[in-house]
């Protein structure tokens, strides 16, 4: 029996947060993946609301800042109760060197009032953390944010790349809406190992690149393919060896897409979705056709067999190169 996908709402744990299966990362839209137009990204926006995209996924970190004030300019004029919008604190730049990290519950509440500041709202419906804090008890960072929802800031809480353990503590000290995480065909062992963890708290799993950062498109061949200026450039999978091996792996999805009369993505994210309901992929784009590509995975039918083949041609630890180069491996999963 094959399988398409409704469009209705996913709740977001157990927070009064519904959202459209298939949300929209912004990220892109504030030159993370090669020059950006903030005209050309208010319309992706527009377009993806319009096409019934509810979720906004943000961080004051993406353009430290311009990404926050990019979605605050284009849900002025009456498309705030539209989205549920979201946004992460947690990362601090350090000149010279890798991002750093601050959970301290006055840190939380100070960001917190920046990122309403620059969205132009009064209130966030799911604010993340977006990396962990080592030095900083997760019980101490989750009760501030927790105090944010009491003072009527933020609607509901989440975590971004934290480990089962840390969601576990975490969930103790406030309810978790949601865990943000990187998930994919090509990203699949911490995010499963994750997902035990978050299916037993009931905990939705939003699942950042599921697209492999482009890799599961095919539509990067070679190194030559990636813009400058593009982060991918640095990035260990896509490296000339690794991206190699890692193509072997994406053609298994090719050739179904072929079978199917779809593109890659739309498979790669017909994966994901059939993976459950308490999970909520968010495709980045710069690009409207983009996203009207994105949304029409809902419509690509996978019998269980299909699934099953393609769990089983890009099994967990496949892929070539490291999820993130060191300095940054450091940060995540904690």
């Amino acid at each position: 029996m094959t399988q398409t996908f409704t469009r209705e709402p996913r709740r977001l744990g157990a927070s009064t947060l519904t959202v459209f299966p298939i949300g929209l990362g912004c990220m892109s839209l504030s030159g993370a993946y090669g020059k950006s137009d903030d005209a050309e990204g208010i319309r992706v926006i527009h377009h993806a609301i319009d096409r019934g995209v509810t979720l906004l996924d943000s961080s004051d970190m993406y353009g430290w800042g311009h990404n926050e004030t990019l979605i605050g300019k284009a849900l002025a004029g009456g498309l705030r109760g539209k989205v549920v919008l979201t946004t992460k604190f947690g990362q601090v730049q350090r000149p010279g060197g890798a991002n750093g990290v601050d959970g301290r519950p006055e840190y939380v509440k100070a960001a917190c009032d920046a990122s309403l500041k620059r969205l132009s709202v009064e209130i966030i419906d799911l604010y993340y953390q977006h990396r962990v804090d080592p030095s900083v008890p997760i019980e101490e960072t989750v009760g501030a944010m927790g105090e944010l929802v009491k003072a009527g800031k933020v609607r509901a809480v989440g975590l971004s790349e934290a480990k089962p353990q840390t969601i576990r503590r975490a969930h103790a000290a406030f309810p978790i809406a949601a865990v943000q995480s990187e998930y994919s065909l090509l990203y699949r062992k911490e995010a499963e190992e994750t997902l035990q963890t978050t299916r037993e708290l009931g905990i939705s799993f939003v699942a950042y690149s599921p697209l492999g950062r482009s890799l599961l498109t095919g539509s990067v061949r070679q190194v030559s393919d990636i813009p400058e200026g593009d982060g991918r450039g640095r990035h260990p999978r896509f490296a000339a060896d690794n991206l190699a091996r890692n193509l072997q792996l994406v053609s298994a999805i090719e050739a179904m897409a072929r079978t199917k009369g779809c593109t890659s993505a739309q498979v790669a994210l017909a994966w994901l979705l059939a993976q459950g309901p308490d999970i909520v992929p968010i495709p980045g784009t710069k690009r409207i056709g983009r996203v009207d590509e994105n949304l029409a995975a809902l419509d690509v039918a996978l019998s269980p067999d299909d699934v099953a083949r393609l769990s089983s041609a890009l099994p967990p630890g496949a892929a070539a190169g490291t999820r993130y180069a060191e300095a940054q491996l450091r940060a995540v999963y904690l």
